[in-house]
């Protein structure tokens, strides 16, 4: 059984009677990139702050290294990177300057600099005045301050928020470094789906406050139910032979579309299509995206 780095029970965060995070129950293994997705407002970052102790819960318990974070919360903390919302930093000064006055404060080695702007690939930059950095690089000059301390979890929230393109690749490809060079859980919070799926391993989606899936992005697409169109010789008496059959379907612009069919009823519905006369022209699956999926999970907050 893998090793919990994060495990929350019943975690709930109200303010004034309303319930920002509700019962969330959250666990994230050793070595994993954990995906938290939800809406703008879904909750993400309270719980996120209530990991960091910077909150307290209203109720629940938060488990983090298979301790409690009421209990032990600053050895806890010493374990811990995040960059929460934008990094803070002194324009006017380098990178390398920037990153000691915080090195300062936690009293790690001076050599931890230089290897944590190699991680984040800003060595070359690193005498450069940050005032002069792209957004991109302010976010991995962020990364390297909460990398510092040689963390074991880092929590990121949402770390490509307002980023072109290439800052987002090169903030993704560097998420994904961290378990597999430096041995690093991360959990980083998004509100695309896209993004998620080209780094996390395991995704947790929130709506309203509540986990409405928790899951792998490939079990996710499993659960999916997917559409058969149909294009036939007379649609309007194929969609009434299909209701005979107890398949119900919608007809728009002579195709007639049928949610959710299996691969034996697709078969005895054109089975008995090509028995009564019609011509059969085409046969399609309509597969869902998984933004598509994505969507109807956080619109009607159906748990799959």
């Amino acid at each position: 059984m893998k090793e919990l780095i994060i495990q929350t029970e019943e975690l709930t965060k109200k303010y004034r009677g309303r319930c920002a995070v509700d019962h969330l129950n959250l666990e994230i293994t050793k070595g994993d990139i954990f995906g938290f997705l939800g809406p703008n407002g879904a909750g993400k970052t309270t719980t996120i702050r209530m990991l960091l102790g910077l909150i307290q819960p209203t109720y629940g318990s938060i488990q983090i290294f298979g301790r409690d974070l009421h209990k032990d919360k600053l050895s806890i903390l010493r374990r811990i990177g995040s960059l929460v919302e934008y990094p803070s930093y002194y324009g006017h000064l380098n990178a390398v300057d920037n990153l000691e006055a915080i090195r300062r404060i936690i009293d790690v080695p001076k050599s931890r600099i230089d290897e944590v702007l190699h991680i984040v690939s800003l060595s070359d930059e690193s005498r450069r005045p940050v005032k002069g950095f792209s957004l991109g690089m302010k976010q991995r000059l962020g990364i390297a301050a909460s990398l510092l301390a040689n963390p074991d979890l880092l929590i990121l929230d949402e770390p490509t928020n307002g980023l072109d393109p290439s800052g987002i690749h090169e903030i993704r490809e560097l998420i994904k470094s961290l378990p597999k060079q430096y041995g690093i859980t991360v959990l980083v919070s998004s509100h695309l789906l896209g993004e998620m799926e080209q780094m996390a391993n395991t995704i947790g989606i929130i709506r309203e406050g509540k986990m409405v899936f928790q899951d792998t992005i490939h079990n996710l697409s499993l659960k999916s139910t997917h559409d058969i169109e149909l294009v036939v010789s007379e649609p309007d008496a194929a969609l009434w032979l299909a209701r005979d059959l107890g398949s119900r379907g919608l007809l728009h612009d002579g195709t007639l579309t049928f949610p959710g069919m299996n691969d034996p009823q697709i078969a005895l519905l054109v089975k008995r299509l090509v028995e009564n006369g019609h011509d059969i022209y085409r046969v399609e699956m309509k597969k869902k995206s998984l933004e598509d999926i994505f969507m109807q999970v956080i619109g009607e907050g159906s748990i799959l």
